[in-house]
């Protein structure tokens, strides 16, 4: 009976949703020693990340909330380590570093998150108004974001519009949102996620 070929990691494509092994090695190598050989060899990629893969896409999707960032954000991680990192044995585990480094990495992801959506609401809500004096320009271009908002919203679907909707005019939370449309959580994040992620593409010009 032929015995299964063992997997080229160097070749094949990289899955951030693999967690284990397929043939437990007869002696695996330290961590220090797959870090070594990664500039040399990408195969030694393949064993730390069955080591640390479910670590780094676990915290990152728990600070996330989003499985599609962390498993960007995973694969991220695992680029920095054949590039190089400052990881340093003397001050801890890999895994120590991995996680310290990934909660760093998805905290800036939310910064960076936040700030497009402060911008967006900004431009959401943003109105010329007749007693606050502005040189022409400035009060069409003021004008011209705010339409490009309203119109890339009217065009989303029924439920995502009406999710955003509920955030940003009446300052509901996703929990809140949930209960009022008796429709589950998991959706409401769902539609919320994919409204914003459309705003995102059709507003690229404003939120880079």
């Amino acid at each position: 009976m032929r015995s299964p070929a063992p997997i080229d990691y160097a070749s094949e494509a990289f899955d951030v949703r693999r967690t284990g092994h397929d043939e437990a090695p007869s002696a695996e190598p330290s961590d220090e020693v797959l870090l070594g050989t990664l500039g040399t060899d990408p195969a030694a990629l393949g064993p730390l990340y069955d080591r640390y893969g479910g670590l780094v896409y676990g915290l990152a999707r728990a600070i996330l909330q989003s499985e599609e960032e962390a498993e960007d954000l995973t694969q991220e991680i695992f680029v920095m380590l054949c590039q190089g990192t400052t990881y340093d044995v003397r001050r801890g585990s890999l895994g120590a570093f991995l996680t310290t480094l990934t909660r760093s990495r998805a905290i800036d992801r939310l910064r960076s998150r936040g700030r497009r959506l402060r911008i967006l609401r900004a431009s959401w809500r943003s109105a010329p108004s007749p007693d606050l004096p502005a040189a022409p320009v400035d009060r069409i271009a003021t004008r011209e974001c705010s339409e490009r908002v309203r119109t890339a919203v009217a065009e989303l679907p029924a439920n995502e519009r009406r999710v955003l909707e509920m955030v940003y005019y009446q300052g509901l939370t996703q929990v809140e949102i949930a209960a009022t449309l008796d429709a589950p959580l998991g959706t409401v994040k769902s539609w919320c996620r994919r409204g914003l992620l459309g705003l995102r593409a059709a507003l690229a010009d404003l939120v880079e």
